[in-house]
């Protein structure tokens, strides 16, 4: 699964706030564990990400209990199976793609597309 713009724009401001020490980030067990969001959630959270409180804890739900734990279980059982001489190799291949990705849309950027992601 793939993290969306919204995705990418929620985690920003939740490092921001995470960094402010508005928002921590626990483990809460009983049952499954998870992680939650702990501390404010006034009026300040639902316009810091322009959305409702209920928007904030589903996103966070979705980004933290879901795709990332899925993506280190995929990593997991990989790795049961041929061991970890490959993630050097995965890494690599990653950060190519990252680069590639910015590379190319700092490129879209520069021909005057119509929604810069830099603006």
């Amino acid at each position: 699964m793939r993290l969306t713009l919204k995705d990418k724009e929620f985690l920003e401001r939740l490092r921001a706030l995470l960094d402010e020490k508005e928002l921590g980030i626990e483990m809460k067990s009983g049952g499954m564990r998870r992680l939650i969001l702990r501390k404010n959630y006034g009026d300040r959270i639902e316009s810091h990400f322009k959305t409702t409180r209920q928007g904030v804890r589903w996103r966070f739900h979705r980004l933290f209990n879901q795709i990332y734990p899925s993506a280190y279980e995929t990593i997991y059982a990989i790795e049961k199976s041929f061991g970890t001489d490959l993630r050097p190799l995965a890494m690599e291949i990653v950060r190519d793609r990252y680069r590639h990705r910015e590379r190319a849309k700092s490129l879209e950027c520069r021909s005057g597309a119509p929604k810069c992601p830099r603006e």
